[in-house]
């Protein structure tokens, strides 16, 4: 398959600003902080068109509080995922509800994710939902930052990307891996100058 992207498009805030909303109505007790990350959120720059999300919450005992706060909503709740990640809760949003589509509102450990899950148009965000204490909360926040301000570290990633989009992949996860070496690599550099210029 190939990974195929859109140019930045200002839509991208709008819709991030009506998520947020949105949860921040369902779990706001929690005292969330909602932000945009990913490439979705760093202007000029192209990505496939799914907001990346990311709550973080104070407590990390919070977390299994958020699942139920979302059912009967347009998302589905990868529970099989935290075994792997305990520390993080994952949630796809559709453009319908997930029992409209054919789709089961939660995939369990052990559960196989329907192939057409996989499909772009149906999903319109992806939210991961971790505390706000953890090492991985002040990457993402870090990395997208330092892009917003680098604009030679931003135009290096477009490059990339564009290059890695005209290759054959298996999957997105086996795109991302071909990603993953510059992304390592400027986080590292990103998280130093977040924390060195954080007020």
């Amino acid at each position: 398959m190939k990974i195929s992207f859109e140019k930045y498009n200002p839509l991208w805030k709008k819709q991030f600003e009506t998520i947020k909303n949105e949860w921040e109505e369902h779990i706001g007790f929690l005292n969330p902080e909602i932000e945009h990350i990913g490439s979705t959120s760093v202007e000029g720059l192209s990505a496939k068109p799914i907001i990346d999300i990311m709550v973080g919450i104070p407590h990390e005992k919070d977390l299994d509080k958020v699942p139920p706060l979302l059912k009967g909503l347009d998302y589905v709740y990868y529970e099989k995922y935290n075994e792997d990640m305990p520390y993080r809760r994952f949630f796809s949003k559709l453009v319908d509800q997930p029992q409209n589509l054919g789709f089961p509102e939660i995939i369990y450990a052990g559960d196989s994710i329907p192939e057409k899950l996989h499909d772009h148009a149906l999903r319109i965000a992806h939210i991961y939902v971790i505390p706000t204490s953890s090492e991985h909360w002040l990457r993402h926040i870090a990395f997208r930052d330092y892009l917003r301000m680098h604009p030679d570290v931003r135009n290096e990633y477009q490059q990339l990307k564009e290059h890695l989009s005209r290759e054959e992949w298996h999957d997105g996860n086996d795109y991302n891996q071909g990603k993953d070496p510059f992304i390592k690599r400027e986080e590292r550099k990103a998280v130093q100058w977040y924390l060195a210029n954080k007020k």
